[in-house]
């Protein structure tokens, strides 16, 4: 088995690379090939911008989809793309690792999203979901955030982290990943102390060994469910008999009466 790990974050000693680290660890020790990308010290570029196809098919205006899908047919993506593509290809498992800034991901990571999930090389229009490129790999997210776990529920005041990790997970499954639950490590504060140092410390020193006790359990991890293509009408709408996994999507009947 082999497993691809991205990490997004700037600082080579950062907690997030340390847990990126410690994936490799657990992995290997089960006998996992393990790759990973650096984004930060591999000095990927996240910006989608035409210097990157010097062949382009319209070099008049820049369209970032039909400049992948002309690249993609030419065998012309750039090299840190089909480098990327290529992990993916070989890996039976991605792990996307990266602390939440501003409740998002850090712009690395979305630009990462942006660039490798090239049009025409990644994903068609018949190349989607259960469809996907990569059907039959699993991917999760690892992810670290500043405050406690209550304050990330769905009552928490920085957000239910399940919706805001979802957007994530979306495009993941709609790439063809079967999308297991994600890994949050809570309470990641670096450098502010909003709490004792000692408890700071222990709970530091947990969380790694958490992650790596989730990796030995891997084949069991719980799957978040997404709408496979046949749950969809002719015009993009989910059909009235499939299930509903989306936590954006409302019947009609649940809709308030104005």
């Amino acid at each position: 088995m082999r497993a691809h790990i991205v990490l997004a974050h700037p600082e080579p000693q950062s907690y997030n690379a340390h847990l990126a680290r410690t994936a490799q660890s657990a992995l290997q020790a089960r006998g996992w090939a393990t790759t990973l990308s650096d984004l930060y010290a591999q000095g990927f570029d996240p910006c989608e911008r035409a210097v990157h196809y010097p062949a382009a098919l319209h070099p008049e205006r820049f369209d970032a989809q039909a400049e992948q899908r002309h690249a993609s047919q030419q065998r012309a993506l750039p090299e840190a793309v089909r480098q990327e593509v290529a992990h993916l290809d070989a890996a039976d498992l991605l792990i996307l690792q990266f602390p939440l800034w501003w409740h998002m991901p850090p712009a690395m990571l979305k630009g990462w999203f942006d660039r490798v999930f090239a049009f025409g090389e990644v994903y068609r229009s018949n190349q989607r979901f259960e469809y996907g490129r990569f059907a039959g790999k699993r991917a999760m997210l690892s992810v670290t955030v500043g405050t406690s776990e209550a304050t990330y529920g769905h009552d928490g005041r920085s957000g239910d982290i399940d919706l805001m990790l979802w957007p994530i997970n979306f495009s993941l499954a709609y790439v063809g990943f079967t999308v297991l639950q994600h890994f949050v490590g809570y309470g990641v504060e670096g450098t502010l102390r909003y709490s004792d140092p000692a408890a700071i410390e222990a709970r530091l020193a947990r969380i790694p060994q958490d992650w790596a006790q989730s990796l030995t359990e891997i084949d069991t991890r719980a799957v978040i469910p997404f709408n496979r293509m046949a749950d969809w009408g002719t015009d993009g709408r989910i059909k009235p008999d499939a299930p509903v996994y989306s936590p954006y999507i409302r019947r009609l009947k649940d809709l308030p009466l104005e």
